[in-house]
């Protein structure tokens, strides 16, 4: 009998079959960039660039497709919209630009607090702080409730794609202690960190300046020393060796920095996954052959989940119970145990504590009649 657990990781050879962040001050051209790589990759039908809250970047982009989400219902709409009918209106749709994640959990924070308030009516609260007990639950909370709808579209086949604006902050290294300054999202660090553990890639737009000093004579008193800026250019840094931009790639030959253009976002994202994808030892065939392959693979799966949700929707959780008890009485139950153990990690029915699980487990009973 061969081993239950444990697969090897095959290198996906679309660019954004990864979860891509792109940070930079505003006005410096992440939203373009963004609209423009998408484009390039999967065309007009194949993404959604999501005008969140009080952001408007993409009002001076032509014929960028987007969405306004100006609040969490909003969003949840969009999301519920988007699994229900993949196969069908959304077919081509393959990633969404989130823009920004700094105002994605600014709109997340209201529900948070309108959640605490239905389940602790007696406790009510206005603050994030105040919601579910305080001690930063409140945050941990909004950041369930993101990733939760973000792994819903993903769920489906739609991949992310996060903007956020920087700032430079103050970080202590926590071997030395000491401090130091880094660019770094303006998002509070508790959120921004569970965004960032998430992405594959987080590169971080800055402005590159050549800055000479130069004497320039008072009319009165000593004459002064003031920096001219000779030379300027927009870059983005995917790995900083100085650790002063926060960056990042689980990709190790990424191309550490490259200038902020479209072309060469591409090329850059492209070139460490097929570096990556060289080093298998098992690979068959090309990266087209390889491209076509898992394009496939991955209609198949969406189809899959997508009747999956859309059969779950026309149950309740207390109808499932019903049918599984009922059904519990006409097969063998140690099969059945075993085999809700195997698929499921359910030991008794009490484990079957979400709609998904009661529903996966009366199809197995279905099996065994």
């Amino acid at each position: 009998m061969g081993r239950k657990f444990g697969k090897k990781n095959v290198i996906k050879v679309d660019p954004l079959a990864y979860n891509i962040g792109l940070l930079g001050e505003s006005g410096i051209g992440k939203t373009t960039l963004a609209v423009d790589v998408c484009n390039k990759l999967v065309g007009e039908d194949g993404y959604i660039l999501l005008n969140i809250g009080k952001e408007d970047g993409v009002d001076a982009i032509p014929d960028a497709v987007y969405e306004d989400i100006p609040d969490w219902d909003t969003f949840s709409e969009f999301v519920d919209d988007v699994v229900e009918n993949k196969t069908t209106d959304y077919k081509d749709l393959q990633v969404v630009v989130y823009d920004t994640i700094d105002e994605l959990f600014r709109i997340a924070e209201p529900e948070v607090i309108k959640m605490h308030n239905r389940e602790h009516p007696e406790k009510r609260t206005k603050s994030i702080k105040g919601a579910f007990g305080g001690f930063m639950a409140g945050e941990d909370k909004a950041i369930e409730i993101v990733l939760e709808k973000i792994w819903e579209l993903k769920s489906v086949g739609v991949q992310i794609m996060v903007l956020g604006h920087t700032k430079m902050r103050e970080k202590t290294d926590p071997i030395t202690g000491e401090g130091y300054d880094t660019l770094t999202a303006n998002l509070a660090n508790r959120y921004f960190n569970a965004i960032k553990t998430k992405l594959h890639v987080l590169g971080v737009a800055s402005i590159d300046r050549s800055i000479e000093k130069q004497r320039v004579k008072q009319k009165i008193g000593d004459d002064k020393l003031v920096g001219k800026v000779t030379d300027e250019s927009r870059i983005i840094t995917f790995r900083d060796d100085n650790f002063n931009i926060d960056s990042k790639s689980r990709f190790s030959e990424i191309t550490p920095q490259i200038n902020l253009e479209t072309n060469q976002l591409i090329e850059a994202l492209e070139d460490a996954i097929k570096k990556a994808y060289d080093k298998q030892k098992d690979k068959k065939g090309s990266v087209e052959d390889a491209k076509k392959q898992q394009a496939k693979e991955k209609e198949e799966h969406v189809k899959e989940v997508v009747e999956k949700e859309n059969e779950l929707s026309k149950h309740t959780e207390e109808d499932l119970k019903e049918e599984f008890k009922s059904l519990m009485g006409e097969v063998d139950k140690k099969k059945l145990q075993k085999l809700v153990q195997e698929q499921i990690g359910a030991s008794k029915p009490a484990e079957l504590d979400t709609k998904e699980k009661l529903y996966d487990a009366v199809q197995i009973a279905k099996s065994l009649k």
